[in-house]
């Protein structure tokens, strides 16, 4: 099992709705910061590659709250393997607290045509063994 990647994002005041919590929709956004900012340093390879990757399916669970100038801290690791797809997991605690879990699963294509493709060897050495968050502490 692998260590999963951490972003902490600050809650901001144009992402906090009339109840005085984060909008529902900003969850996907973090989500997506987290994973870009993991993946960063494989993006370049990946491109020399011909590799990208789309999103096919999501899914939240939100489990409390968060507000204006909260860190929220997200949790990204791989829950699953294919071969041409994965499914991350993603986790999001304030200060320990549990606010949402989700998971994504993204799909490999070969640019430019964005034609399904084996993810490559770099790539999945690179984001690691899959791991059940459920069985890392937070």
């Amino acid at each position: 099992m692998a260590t999963p990647y951490r972003h902490t994002i600050c809650v901001r005041y144009g992402e906090v709705d009339k109840q005085g919590v984060v909008f529902n929709a900003h969850y996907m956004a973090y989500m997506d910061d987290a994973m870009e900012s993991w993946l960063r340093p494989i993006r370049e390879r990946g491109a020399q590659l011909g590799w990208d990757m789309m999103l096919r399916r999501a899914t939240i669970d939100y489990l409390g709250s968060v507000t204006d100038g909260d860190l929220l801290d997200i949790d990204v690791a791989v829950r699953h393997w294919g071969r041409t797809s994965w499914t991350l997991g993603y986790r999001g605690t304030h200060e320990g607290r549990l606010v949402f879990t989700g998971e994504i699963l993204y799909v490999s294509v070969h640019v430019p045509e964005y034609t399904k493709m084996e993810t490559p060897a770099e790539i999945r050495a690179y984001m690691g063994p899959e791991t059940d968050l459920d069985e890392v502490a937070i």
